[in-house]
């Protein structure tokens, strides 16, 4: 579900920082601390699964359930909640998962990183992105039957892009499809939670039938914010494969035109908090991909890489907002909340 994952493809990564070592090298601190066999504290340790879960990006996964329950014209509820604890959980999964099976490109790549600098070991990241899958599933199992089986299909194709195709032309298609079975399984959930209420407010025989029925089928509304998302998450993950070597202006040249898109909308839907909310998209996420299409070098790449992160949120809350139900406006302005909390968990955590 990751938005412009952390090199998707052989050999990207971080740009070296000055003072960094070179690829390969020590890393400042690790080898010091075991030198002594000083064992790390907890703040260490928490910072380190804080790093390879990449919490800082985290806040993008909540608005993908909260704008599928806009999108089916409904107040989040229940189903929504629990359909957010399964996205969160399985979005972290993809995280420790992605850094257990890139562990060896890491120790060249990215030594800093929790894995190769001995911070975390590569067991306990395997562990803990089984742990977290299976958490998920079940969290989605609760809200339902018809949300556990958009889960499993998103979390299938979580675990199938870490493990081979990220390296593949297939890597930016997969990511789209995990974030477009997030939102539609928001929808789902919360489209479940809302039948079996009525359920439970109806004669016997008509709760009875209305529980065992299936989930109505997602309305055209949904699969065309399912289709947006995805569209933006594809346009980021394609930046994203240049992060390290640069000299793509094809890739930031097409997310900027979907961004242009989208934005244009935003304008022609007339109202004024869509307009806004349109506006603050096409900025989080235009100058960047401006930027590296005019200069395709390594950091404006990894740049256009953030931007395209962190306008994941003003992009749900816009989503939400043009569902036309009470209930979205009120989604789209709560989760522009988060866009302060989103940009300063950035600045102590990268969410690359």
């Amino acid at each position: 579900m990751d938005v412009g994952p952390r090199r998707p493809g052989p050999g990207s990564g971080t740009p070296q920082e000055p003072g960094r070592p070179a690829a390969g090298g020590p890393v400042p601190g690790a080898r010091s601390a075991r030198s002594r066999g000083s064992r790390p504290t907890a703040g260490a340790r928490l910072g380190a699964w804080a790093e390879l879960l990449r919490i800082s990006a985290v806040l993008s996964v909540p608005g993908d359930a909260l704008a599928g329950a806009a999108a089916r014209g409904r107040r989040p509820d229940r189903g929504t909640l629990l359909a957010v604890g399964a996205s969160v959980c399985l979005y972290e999964a993809g995280m420790a998962l992605n850094d257990w099976a890139d562990r060896d490109e890491d120790a060249a790549e990215r030594p800093h990183r929790p894995i190769p600098s001995g911070r975390i070991t590569p067991a306990a990241a395997l562990t803990a992105a089984t742990a977290l899958t299976a958490t998920g599933l079940a969290v989605a199992a609760r809200a339902g039957r018809p949300a556990l089986a958009v889960a499993v299909p998103l979390a299938a194709t979580v675990w199938a892009y870490d493990l081979g195709l990220k390296h593949t032309r297939l890597g930016p298609a997969a990511m789209a499809t995990a974030r477009a079975l997030d939102l539609l399984m928001g929808a789902t959930a919360t489209a479940t939670a809302t039948a079996k209420a009525s359920a439970s407010a109806s004669p016997p025989a008509t709760a009875t039938a209305t529980a065992t029925a299936p989930a109505p089928h997602p309305p055209a509304p949904v699969l065309r914010a399912a289709a947006v998302l995805g569209a933006h998450t594809y346009a980021v993950t394609a930046v994203s494969r240049h992060e390290v070597h640069g000299g793509s202006t094809r890739a930031p040249l097409g997310a900027l035109a979907l961004v242009a898109t989208v934005g244009a909308a935003a304008v022609r839907d007339g109202r004024a908090l869509t307009t806004a909310l349109g506006a603050a998209y096409t900025r989080t996420a235009a100058v960047p991909f401006a930027h590296a299409a005019l200069n395709p070098s390594p950091p404006l790449t990894e740049r256009a890489v953030g931007g395209g992160i962190r306008a994941v949120i003003p992009l749900q809350a816009l989503i939400a907002a043009r569902s036309g139900h009470p209930a979205g406006a009120v989604t789209g302005l709560a989760l522009m909340a988060l866009v302060p909390l989103a940009r300063s968990l950035a600045r102590k955590v990268s969410p690359t």
